[in-house]
């Protein structure tokens, strides 16, 4: 089957287009014919060396994918050739085949192209789980969301105003993307390369009672500010780092205001974990995407040939919302 390869870690050059074994599923997999998958930033860092697959994954990149049903494995139930999927995998997205977990299989809605969903996967379901199942984003409550333009910024934004109407919205965005991301619905966008520590910011638009969530990418240089920012009870949602891993806590201030920071990464859990995850997704979020109260955000379409110029985007951080890679026609 045709793939992106790499025979080292390295810069955009080590991405090369070639020909590998197709993959057959195992027990509990499907295998799926690839219509289309997405570029997600973890991809940049295990091209770079520095994110390898969970043991038994593919090592080729990619972490969702959009297709059709080509093989069930055995054990597999409720599932047949031909049925249009969408689907976590571990691994092995960027190919034309790639296996998957029956219980990660969502079933694409009439409404939606593969291009579409193939946004859905990991952008949507890693900022569904971080937003409600783990922060607990309730209506008329106040969250911060960190990265104004990047895909699961826009999935958080999206999910947040379909799912909880009333709550509050405050994002922090690079002043090419204040504009977009006020469109498709934050109440307050803060430009962080002029305002770094949002603190006072905060203060004044909650009435000094602070946020009740705060999903973060950036790790060691906003944790001062966001644990200012926080209410009573609050929690920090730490899901990347990309400014750094060590910073100073003033612990005291925690405890008195009861706050939770919690670290949470999505390909890395246990199938079974993950699978209940998609469950709950299927359940509160996938019929939003069915009647287009959300419909993904997708800045361009590269065919896998073009997996340099994708990779480029992405680095650049010129792209809004998503980046989607053409494997073949549906």
């Amino acid at each position: 089957m045709k793939a992106v390869l790499l025979d080292e870690f390295g810069g955009l050059e080590v991405l090369k287009v070639g020909e590998t074994e197709k993959p057959s599923p195992k027990e509990g997999e499907v295998l799926i014919k690839v219509v289309a998958t997405s570029i997600n930033r973890p991809d940049l860092v295990q091209r770079q060396g520095n994110y390898p697959p969970p043991p038994g994954d593919s090592e080729i990149l990619g972490l969702e994918v959009a297709g059709t049903i080509e093989e069930i494995g055995a054990g597999v139930n409720g599932w047949n050739v031909g049925d249009k999927v969408i689907s976590l995998v571990g691994g092995g997205g960027y190919a034309e085949y790639a296996v998957a977990y029956a219980n990660h299989l969502m079933k694409i809605p009439e409404s939606m192209s593969y291009e579409e969903a193939a946004c859905v996967c990991e952008s949507y379901i890693t900022a569904f789980l971080n937003v409600f199942m783990i922060g607990d984003l309730q209506d008329g409550q106040t969250a911060i969301l960190h990265g104004g333009g990047g895909g699961v910024n826009t999935a958080a934004i999206q999910l947040a105003k379909a799912l909880t109407p009333n709550a509050k919205l405050i994002v922090t965005a690079h002043p090419s993307k204040i504009d977009r991301v006020k469109e498709i619905g934050a109440d307050l966008v803060i430009d962080f390369t002029e305002t770094p520590d949002f603190t006072d910011v905060i203060k004044e638009y909650t009435g000094k009672k602070g946020v009740d969530l705060i999903l973060d990418h950036v790790g060691a240089k906003y944790l001062k500010p966001n644990m200012n920012s926080l209410a009573y009870k609050g929690k920090l949602v730490i899901i990347g780092v990309i400014s750094g891993i060590k910073a100073e806590l003033n612990l005291a201030l925690m405890m008195v205001k009861r706050q939770q920071i919690i670290g949470s990464v999505l390909r890395s859990r246990p199938v079974s974990e993950k699978g209940e995850i998609v469950a709950e997704f299927t359940r509160r979020a996938l019929p939003k995407f069915a009647d287009r109260s959300i419909v993904p955000i997708i800045e361009k379409v590269f065919s896998i040939d073009e997996i340099v110029d994708a990779h480029r985007m992405m680095e650049e951080d010129k792209h809004f919302g998503k980046i989607v890679l053409k494997i073949a026609e549906g």
